[in-house]
């Protein structure tokens, strides 16, 4: 299977210049383990508040100018849902965006304002719905993770820390459907071979942690992986990005619902940033298991920071 190159992502990088902030790496010098400094980088001061601008921007892009002009179609938990929208309002074409009727309000209410079409359905439908709807209107699908596109658009997140900070060492991401982490490990492992990329799942959706220990994918019930608070973090990984996994991503870490509400808190609280728990998952890996982290400059990707205030006012109760 062909995995994303640099020069895909470097193509991308030039693509959503001007659309997708280009984050900063924002320095924790709160943390105590000296052996471990780390550098956040705050994916949700996008425009839509999360990562998923990058690839959902590049794809539509990519696109022939007839087929932006029969519009987009895309299923999501919301975060994706989002940035299709932006990018088809950007390019003046019709959307229609499928997200589960559990989504958070926010997102929904987020994804209705950038103009597009949000359609509710119940959950695990949303994949079909998307491709009804394709076929129906001659519209072009644009997957959440499983697109070369969309991963070489996630995959500017790992230039720009290289660029960065060149004495990175560890680069952790959120994992789910894989398409941030494939992208960033592409990156990371061109520019900086001898730097490692983990990835970091609720371990209530501890599918991918044990698709890489089974050397293989496994597939885990969409009730098992919905119990958990991360929903964001729900999917599964795709034969591509699962390839990119295998190929490129060195280890993964699993965090519990509890440290993922403690770094959420802890966002809040030490570095003023608002964190969705899915986005706050890789600084719980880094507070909650550094010992089984690789000692060195290390950077955690805060993926987003979209959530109800409803609910941020319920996290951030001690």
């Amino acid at each position: 299977m062909n995995l994303v190159t640099i020069d895909d992502i470097t193509a991308a990088a030039a693509r959503i210049a001007g659309t997708a902030v280009r984050t900063p790496l924002l320095p924790c010098p709160w943390t105590t383990a000296s052996d471990r400094p780390l550098w956040i980088k705050p994916e949700s001061l996008q425009p839509v508040g999360a990562f998923k601008i990058r690839g959902a921007y590049n794809a539509v892009a990519r696109l022939s100018d007839e087929q932006r002009a029969r519009g987009v179609v895309a299923y999501s938990s919301g975060n994706h849902a989002q940035a299709v929208a932006y990018a088809a309002r950007a390019f003046g074409v019709p959307a229609w965006i499928v997200v589960p009727e559990h989504t958070p309000r926010v997102k929904v209410e987020a994804t209705r304002s950038h103009g597009a079409e949000v359609v509710l359905v119940p959950v695990g439908e949303r994949e079909s719905r998307a491709h009804e709807i394709a076929e129906r209107e001659g519209a072009a699908l644009i997957p959440p993770f499983d697109h070369p596109d969309v991963i070489a658009g996630q995959g500017t997140i790992g230039l720009e820390i290289i660029a960065d900070l060149p004495t990175v060492d560890v680069v952790l991401a959120p994992v789910s459907g894989g398409g941030l982490i494939s992208g960033v490990a592409a990156a990371v492992k061109a520019l900086k071979p001898d730097a490692q990329v983990w990835a970091v799942e609720p371990e209530l959706a501890g599918d991918t942690a044990a698709s890489l220990k089974a050397g293989k994918r496994v597939s885990w019930p969409i009730e098992d992986r919905n119990r958990t608070i991360a929903d964001g973090l729900q999917s599964q990984p795709s034969d591509l990005t699962f390839a990119h996994e295998q190929a490129l991503v060195d280890g993964i870490i699993t965090v519990s619902e509890d440290e993922i509400r403690d770094a959420v808190r802890f966002l809040a609280n030490r570095t003023r940033l608002v964190a969705e728990p899915s986005g706050a998952t890789s600084v719980a890996g880094y507070l909650h298991h550094a010992t089984e982290l690789p000692k060195g400059n290390t950077v955690a990707i805060l993926s987003g920071g979209n959530l109800d205030p409803e609910t941020l006012h319920d996290l951030l109760k001690p």
